[in-house]
């Protein structure tokens, strides 16, 4: 167990490594935040999809079992819609330190779904991250509407983070599958989103232009796939406090 929870740990920082990534590219593409998690969803499930048909992995999901995970997929998509948003709206350092707060909401929102008492010892440590983000955000006020996205993607990120431990602990199935289906159930409710959103804002772009075309297949593959896959390995064996806090480093 211990060899196994070491493995884990691992997984869980090269995620890390990984994720630090993902928020340049949000920058880099020109998309707007819709449209880009639209496309790093579908290519990235169908990349993960072909890998695990190539190994004789792919397995489809009881029709229950399907909408707990769908569930965690919606979660995952407003989750990265909020922080690419946030980073359009400000910049990358902005959007990346506001996803450290999901370790506070995860000291909150963790025992509650599991039916146990607030940690004192998660809460302090949580804490000090707030700090440290209050002092930030109390020296530079120019980014609100970057911050106030932020924070609630931070906020999506742990529903997401405590939802997709507790479908795959009750449901048994690899991280992999996990994974794949969430990424299909998001893509398939950023769909039914999109044509209200394009009616918000009519000369949003839609089609990716220039180094677009490199950058998104290698963010949706690479640096999408990577950190979520070690995410939910990860989780088999580490709290989502323990996750939460973690991704911390992300910056």
């Amino acid at each position: 167990m211990q060899e196994d929870n070491s493995k884990d740990y691992l997984r869980l920082h090269t995620g890390i490594l990984l994720a630090g990534a993902t928020g340049v590219f949000g920058r880099l593409i020109s998309l707007a935040e819709l449209p880009l998690v639209w496309y790093r969803m579908i290519i990235a499930a169908a990349v993960l999809a072909l890998v695990m048909r190539m190994s004789h992995r792919l397995s489809l999901p009881n029709k229950a079992h399907l909408l707990r995970i769908g569930f965690c997929g919606v979660l995952l998509a407003i989750h990265w819609t909020l922080f690419y948003a946030s980073i359009k709206a400000s910049n990358v350092s902005i959007a990346v330190v506001c996803i450290a707060l999901n370790g506070f909401f995860t000291a909150i929102i963790e025992p509650l779904a599991g039916h146990r008492r607030l940690s004192p010892r998660e809460l302090m440590l949580s804490m000090i991250t707030l700090v440290g983000i209050l002092l930030i955000f109390g020296l530079d006020t120019r980014h609100r509407t970057g911050i106030i996205l932020g924070t609630f993607s931070a906020l999506f990120y742990t529903l997401f983070a405590v939802a997709s431990k507790r479908v795959q602990y009750h449901t048994g199935h690899s991280s992999s599958t996990m994974l794949l289906y969430e990424l299909l159930m998001g893509w398939g409710f950023l769909s039914l989103v999109l044509p209200f959103y394009c009616r918000m804002y009519p000369s949003v772009a839609l089609f990716p232009m220039g180094w677009d075309w490199v950058y998104i297949p290698v963010f949706a593959s690479v640096f999408t796939i990577g950190p979520f896959l070690t995410q939910l390995q990860a989780l088999r064996t580490i709290s989502a406090f323990t996750v939460n806090l973690s991704y911390n480093l992300e910056p």
